[in-house]
């Protein structure tokens, strides 16, 4: 079966699969192109995983916001 896109994962999920990547790497039992392959997915959900505490931290920052006053807006999460 294939790996899913991270981007597509739950978070949860993403940081589940990069601990076993991490252990797995930190154990050396395991073949050079093996483990080159292994980090490259490993940088993927990485920053997939980045991001999306990146938005939730955003959206927090907007639900803090001490202007009672504010309209609300629609969160846009493909908006820096």
């Amino acid at each position: 079966m294939a790996a899913k896109k991270p981007e597509k994962m739950a978070f949860e999920a993403a940081l589940d699969e990069l601990d076993g990547i991490v252990n797995e790497l930190e154990s050396g039992d395991i073949a050079l192109e093996d483990a080159l392959k292994k980090f490259e997915r490993g940088i993927a959900l990485a920053r997939s995983s980045q991001q999306k505490l990146t938005q939730a931290e955003q959206r927090v920052e907007i639900l803090l916001q001490a202007d009672d006053q504010a309209p609300l807006t629609e969160f846009d999460a493909n908006h820096e």
